[in-house]
Order: C-alpha cells, then sequence, then structure tokens
C-alpha cells in the first residue's frame, strides 16, 4: 500500500464520498495524520486502519457519537476491535440465517395451505434484549471503583469465581481465578483481550457440576433473565458463596425519590409487574440483601447512575446502554426526553430538585444480596 493515500483514492476503495471524508474530518472522527504540499489531505496507514474501524460499526448500525467512543477507547486496540467487530457480524449473520429459515419454513407451510400462529411468526424476530442494547455498552458501561469494592469484599476468600450474566467483564476481579457465564453474543465479543474464559450459557441452566466454585456473582443483570429464581439457585448450587448487585422492585419509595422515573418515566413502574419480591431472591440463595448508594458521580452508567448530572439522560448514548428504554419503548423515550430537555432550559428541574445538589449519595434500591 502507498505510504500515504489522497482523499480521493481512499474514498474510492473505502466506497464512500469525499464529503463523507471531509465530515469525519470536521467532527473530529478521522483526521488525517498528513498533508500534501499542496495542502490537501493524505492518509497513513494508521488512518486507513481508524477508517476500516469508524465504517465497520458504521454498517453495523452504530451512530458516530457510539463510534467516536469505541474508536478512542484507550484499552482497545486494532485486534479488539477485529474480534469485535468479527463477533458482531457473526451474530448478525446467524440472526439472518434464522431469518431466513423461519421464512422458508412458512412458505412451506402456506404452499400447504398452513397459517402459522403470531407467536410463530414473531418468535424469531424479537431479538434478545442485551442483543439490541449490548453494542452500547462500552461507551458508558464502566466499572465503578466503590461499587466493585462491595462486590469483591462480599466474595471473601474466594479463589474460584463464577460471574453469571458477565456481560463485558466490568466487575470481574483481577486478583481470582474467574469464569464468565453470558448467553449473548453481542456481549461475548466486546470482552476484551484477556478477559476471563466465557461460556455461552444461561443462568438458569449452568452447565457446571455442584459446587464447582468458590463463589458466584451476578452484576446488573438479574431482572434480564427469564426465571431469576432459578437462576439463584443454580448459581447457589455451583458455588459456596454467592453475591448479587441487583434493585428491590418491592420498594417504591426510591422510586417516588427518583426524579426521572416519578415525573417522567412512569412507564418504569409497567417494567416491574410480575418481578419477584426482594425476599424471594434472597430467599433463593439463602441470603440477606444490604442498601447500595449510588453515588453522585458514578462510573458505571446504569440507569440511576445520573440522579444528580440530569443532562446526561439527554445523550442518545447514555440511553442505548439501558435496558430500560428498550423496554418502554420509543413514545415514552421521547416524551420523557422532551420534557425532561425543557424543564432543564426553564430551571424548572433545578427548582423541583434543588436538595439534590448537597447530596453525595442517594438511595435509589440498589442491592447486594450476599449468602
Amino acid at each position: 500500500m502507498e505510504e500515504n493515500l489522497t482523499v480521493g483514492r481512499v474514498a474510492e476503495l473505502a466506497g464512500v464520498t469525499v464529503r463523507t471524508l471531509h465530515h469525519y474530518d470536521e467532527i473530529g472522527l478521522l483526521r488525517p495524520s498528513k498533508r500534501t504540499t499542496a495542502g490537501y489531505r493524505a492518509y497513513s496507514a494508521g488512518d486507513v486502519e481508524r477508517l476500516r474501524e469508524v465504517l465497520a460499526y458504521r454498517r453495523l448500525g452504530f451512530g458516530l457519537r457510539e463510534i467516536a467512543d469505541l474508536v478512542d477507547d484507550p484499552s482497545t486496540d486494532a485486534v479488539a476491535h477485529l474480534r469485535r467487530l468479527r463477533g458482531l457480524l457473526v451474530e448478525q449473520r446467524d440472526h439472518a440465517a434464522a431469518m431466513v429459515a423461519a421464512i422458508d419454513r412458512e412458505l412451506e407451510a402456506r404452499a400447504m395451505g398452513i397459517r402459522t400462529t403470531p407467536e410463530e411468526q414473531l418468535k424469531v424476530f424479537g431479538a434478545q434484549l442485551y442483543d439490541a442494547i449490548g453494542a452500547a455498552y462500552p461507551a458508558t458501561r464502566r466499572t465503578e471503583p466503590r461499587f466493585a469494592a462491595r462486590i469483591w469484599e462480599a466474595l471473601g476468600d474466594a479463589r474460584t469465581v463464577l460471574n453469571v450474566g458477565a456481560g463485558t467483564g466490568s466487575y470481574e476481579p483481577s486478583d481470582r481465578e474467574v469464569t464468565a457465564v453470558e448467553p449473548s453474543a453481542v456481549m461475548r465479543a466486546q470482552r476484551p483481550e484477556g478477559a476471563a474464559p466465557c461460556v455461552a450459557a444461561a443462568a438458569e441452566n449452568l452447565p457446571f457440576e455442584d459446587r464447582s466454585f468458590d463463589a458466584a456473582m451476578a452484576v446488573s443483570t438479574v431482572h434480564h433473565w427469564a426465571d431469576p429464581v432459578a437462576g439463584l439457585r443454580e448459581m447457589r448450587r455451583v458455588a459456596r458463596r454467592v453475591v448479587v448487585f441487583t434493585y428491590d422492585a418491592d420498594d417504591t419509595g426510591w422510586r417516588r425519590r427518583f426524579w426521572l422515573t416519578r415525573d417522567y418515566l412512569p412507564e418504569f413502574a409497567e417494567l416491574l409487574v410480575g418481578w419477584p419480591a426482594l425476599t424471594d431472591l434472597t430467599r433463593a440463595i439463602g441470603g440477606r440483601a444490604e442498601p447500595v448508594p449510588v453515588p453522585w458521580d458514578c462510573a458505571d452508567g446504569l440507569f440511576e447512575a445520573h440522579w444528580r448530572r440530569p443532562e446526561a439522560y439527554l445523550e442518545d448514548r447514555v440511553r442505548r446502554a439501558v435496558s430500560v428504554w428498550t423496554r418502554v419503548g420509543p413514545e415514552a423515550e421521547h416524551r420523557a426526553v422532551s420534557r425532561l430537555h425543557d424543564d432543564l432550559a426553564s430551571g424548572r428541574w433545578a427548582e423541583r430538585n434543588r436538595e439534590l445538589a448537597i447530596q453525595d449519595t442517594a438511595e435509589l434500591g440498589l442491592r447486594l444480596l450476599v449468602a
């Protein structure tokens, strides 16, 4: 390859317009590292490598802000990007193959005069929740040191740890022998180089013998399991100690205190219908529940993280990494964000929530279950 490529040559090779490359330069997403003697843009091998990543993420449906966060992540090198992209593409390919197979089956059925049920028609098109939101995780979902300290302390002297619903591995302790379990290929693809080995499995059916681990942990994942109680019992079966970071769905007090659910997103309450009581969760592992306050500068962009930083909820990248927004639907999300934007601009939000400015932490229903 030439040492430096002109903007026209790069556009031709990449299948994009010169204007697209100019736009990427203007917004800082891809700034060519060289200029010709005449002042024209010239792209180095490193620039081309970055463009490849940008275009790959773009064609997978990522927004430009999300792409900037992904390609600028200092913990991810070119090899890690390629592995992540490969996992995302394989997942996309598998979904497409499954849909083709489902359509072929329906065509055959209709040829024989058989109509499929609504459930059968929709089943293959209903993406798993983490597959819908998982791609946005690296941008905002990071380890919060104060949460991590509580979780790791609760693990005690455990040397072997099973991380169930592990995602990208944000809270996996580095000083222990960890095995991860994660059902979503999108999430598995985003685990960093050197992360703990990861098994594709669901919490409700862990592929391990009884008491295989000193401890089992689960962080911000139980509310996505098909059967939380069954999953927790499985964790208890395979480990001598269980540590779970989750939510108290019974406590309506924190939902009234949290301005986002109280004033802008009442639909949140509907998401908790049918959710097991905290007593059922603690009974499943035979343990206790401890409250975990949320610091005002929480590094992990979970739903409640920005209780003192309301402007963050206006950012699409923040919302995309939180399952609540996907589950309430676009209409509720648009209404909530629009009202919040107006209230921030008018000062109404500040007037209603002035007491938050002097709080360092907030009790918003997070719980640590320990057994």
